[in-house]
Order: structure tokens, then sequence, then C-alpha cells
């Protein structure tokens, strides 16, 4: 029994010896430690990081982030990331389209129509609720059905009649009863004639949210064109994107006529790149390429038109790219010229990435700190269904809050690690466990030659 015991002692030591080297971090470790401030209802508290925050890790994942509390303890966590790719979770709808009549005087914005639909609400005819007199009628814009899609809506994608040049706006607004509309914001599609080549723009972004029906009304020109189609992209539910946040500003470098190039913090997930437009009536078909590394080739993200131009004494801008959001910390913007270009000096950009959401369970007396910066310190997080066992996005949303208090605190010695020291301790664990198994070794082959006692 005695023996038992004293091989069961050897090895609680040698999984102490580990646990404690293991447990060795510290704030002081970390290049950067931030205060936070907690309300509502613990223990669990979600904190969604800051971009700048975030840029202050030196591992790509946020693997160097840790939560301690008043006393230096970590606390156990968990991060929400969205992946990289998320095209895969997306679907595209063809859905039904009905024009959107009224008279050319008339002053109301929105048509007033007579519906007809069936028990499940999709649409099946849409009239102008007076009789208009032929030729007094006046296509103002359409009404999608989007009734089958039990999803939150991502993008609309129109097509129209190729009698219909130059840039459109119109407004976006979302129903789920045919009566009270509520805005989703102004969307924008061009088709152009370019260097004897056609530039079109189909897309437009919408805020991820449901809807059942979704009017579109045209603000430049006051007439609608005659769509050939119409589609929306929905989200699976479950994996609905996090908000974006965006960079402050990021100055580049002119590589040559016509291609600039931008050093980005750390490889990042971009979703979009806005790149600021100096000068007005600017026009510029672009292809934007990424890499992670220098020594890597560039791959093409994707390509597009930007502009700035007057249309009806109004300024029409379209300054932003959507990236497939891969991780790239190099980014190449090629430019044709023939637009006339972007000028001898890189624009700015401001790029945006899906944000990230801390969940801490704290433990210990506060105040609590998050620490990142570190190039050696492994990743500690925990998954959320582990972190809070009866997990559900409605207690996600119901945690207690974490922010950020103003003001960094930087610690010169983690600026720069000590690979030494490092080293020291990683030698340091390896020979208590060599020792430690020698031992137990010793001590089982004296065990296996000792004599069997007679009964």
């Amino acid at each position: 029994m005695s023996q038992k015991l004293n091989l069961g002692w050897w090895g609680a030591v040698v999984l102490g010896v580990t646990l404690s080297v293991g447990a060795q971090e510290k704030p002081a470790d970390f290049a950067a430690q931030m205060p936070l401030s907690v309300s509502g209802e613990g223990p669990w508290y979600r904190l969604e990081l800051p971009l700048d925050v975030q840029l202050k890790a030196r591992q790509t994942d946020l693997s160097d982030l840790r939560v301690f509390n008043a006393a230096g303890e970590p606390q156990a966590y968990a991060l929400a990331r969205e992946p990289g790719q998320t095209r895969e979770n997306r679907m595209l709808h063809d859905v039904k389209w009905f024009p959107l009549y009224n008279s050319a005087d008339a002053t109301e914005r929105a048509p007033s129509v007579r519906v007809q639909s069936n028990t499940n609400g999709t649409l099946i005819e849409v009239q102008p609720s007076s009789q208009l007199e032929a030729g007094e009628e006046e296509l103002r814009g359409w009404l999608l059905d989007a009734s089958r899609i039990k999803a939150p809506l991502q993008q609309l994608i129109l097509d129209w009649t190729s009698d219909r040049d130059g840039f459109q706006r119109f407004s976006i607004e979302a129903s789920d009863d045919l009566q009270h509309w509520q805005s989703w914001g102004e969307g924008q599609v061009a088709r152009l004639t370019f260097a004897d080549e056609r530039v079109e723009q189909h897309e437009v972004g919408l805020p991820g949210q449901s809807a059942r029906y979704l009017r579109l009304l045209w603000s430049s020109p006051q007439s609608a064109p005659v769509l050939t189609s119409a589609q929306l992209e929905s989200t699976n539910p479950r994996t609905l994107p996090l908000p974006l946040v965006w960079s402050q500003p990021l100055a580049g470098t002119s590589v040559k006529a016509g291609e600039y190039v931008w050093q980005l913090p750390m490889g990042l997930n971009v979703q979009r790149l806005q790149i600021e437009l100096n000068q007005p009536n600017s026009l510029a078909p672009v292809t934007l390429s990424g890499r992670r590394e220098t020594s890597l080739p560039w791959q093409t993200l994707t390509s597009g038109l930007l502009y700035r131009l007057t249309q009806n004494s109004q300024e029409v801008v379209q300054n932003e790219l959507q990236l497939p959001g891969q991780t790239v910390q190099q980014l190449k913007l090629t430019v044709d010229e023939r637009g006339g270009g972007l000028g001898a000096e890189a624009p700015t950009v401001r790029f945006a990435v899906r944000s990230t959401q801390l969940v801490f369970l704290a433990r210990g007396a506060g105040p609590y700190t998050l620490a990142l910066g570190s190039a050696t310190v492994k990743a500690a997080s925990l998954p959320l269904s582990t972190l809070i066992p009866d997990y559900s996005a409605a207690k996600l949303a119901a945690l207690g809050k974490a922010t950020v208090e103003g003001g960094v605190v930087v610690t010169p010695a983690a600026t720069v690690p000590t690979v030494a020291d490092t080293n020291w301790k990683k030698f340091g664990l390896w020979a208590v466990l060599l020792l430690s198994v020698l031992f137990l070794g010793a001590m089982a082959f004296s065990l296996l030659r000792k004599p069997a006692a007679k009964s």
C-alpha cells in the first residue's frame, strides 16, 4: 500500500510542477494591459473588443489575450469570432418583383397600392389603388416578395433592361405587413460604357435583418428602370455575421502609376475596404489584391468601380469594396488609368473586420484587467458552450457587460520577449519531468526485482 501511495504522490508532484510552470503567467508578461469596468449581472461578462485593442495582440488569432483579477489570477474566457470564410453560409434566392406605378405629377413619395396575397403571405398581385389614365402613369419603383426567405437578408442583386445606362439611386424600405415600413437606407446601381467596355454595379448591401417585403423607390432618376432579375442573398441565422468595426485611416505608398500598396498592422480577415476619393469627378475601375507576407505572390480578392461624380446637382459616391474575408496583411490596388486615375499619391483607406466578443467568468475580486501582447504564450480560450453550460444566443445577449476604460499600461519588459528566460523555463520543466520519470522508473525496477513475500 505504501508503495502505491509513493507512486501516486510522485505523480501528483509531477502534475503539480507542470501546472505551476504553466500558471506563471501574470499581467506583466504582456505588452499592454487595459483596466475593465463591469456592469450588469455576473458572473459572466461580455466585452466587444475595439479594433485598436485587438491590434495590440502579437498573435493573429488572439491567442495572447488574457483577463486577470485584482490578485493577478487569470480568468476563464471564451472568444466569439467569425471565421474568415463565410460565403458558404449564404444562400441566393430569386424573388418575385411587382411594379409600383404612380401618376407623373403625384406629390406623395410612395405609390398607394392594392395587394392580393395567399394565406402564406406570398404576393399574387399588386395594383395601383386608383385607376390611372393611359400615359399618366410613371414607374416609381418595385415591390419585392421575400416572404419565403426565413433568414436575415445580406445583399440585393438587381438587373434591368439595357436601355437605362448611368447611375441610379433608390431608397430601400422593409415591412412584414405591407402597412408599416422601416427604412433600410439607400441603394445605388450603375451601368456605364467605359473605354469600349461595360462597367456594371448590380449589388447593394442590406443590414442583415429579416423582412417579408422590400420596397424600392427611385430617387435619381425619379422613374425606375424595368427589372429583368431580382435576387436576395440571405445568411444562415445560426451563423449570423457579427457587426463590422472600422479602422482609423491608413496611409499607403505608390509603387508606380496606378498601383498603390498598404501594409496592415497584422494579418486580418478584412471584410470591406473604403478608399478616400479626394478629387471630385473621379472614376476608376480597380482590382484589389492581397497577401499574407511579402514573400508570397499577390492573389486577386475583388474588382469594382470607384467613383465620385455629380449627378442632378447631387454628389454620387461609391468608394467601398467588399472582400471575401480571407486573412491578409498587405493590400494592393491596381487602377485602370484610362479613367484619370486616383492621383500620384496613394489615397488613405479604412478597413473593416468583423467584431470580436470576449466573454469571461469573473472569479475573485476586481478590478479586472485585459492583457494582450505576447509572442510566446499559448491559446487558453474555451468554447462558449463550455464556459457557459446552458449557453444560448439569448443568454449571451443578456450577460453583464464589460468595457475597456481609458488608458493603456505598457510593460517595457514584455515588448521584447526574453528568449533566454523562456528557454530556461522550458529546460527547467523538462528537467523536472525527466528526473521524475527516471525516479519512477527506478522505483518500478526495484519493485520488480524484490522477491515476492512468502505467505
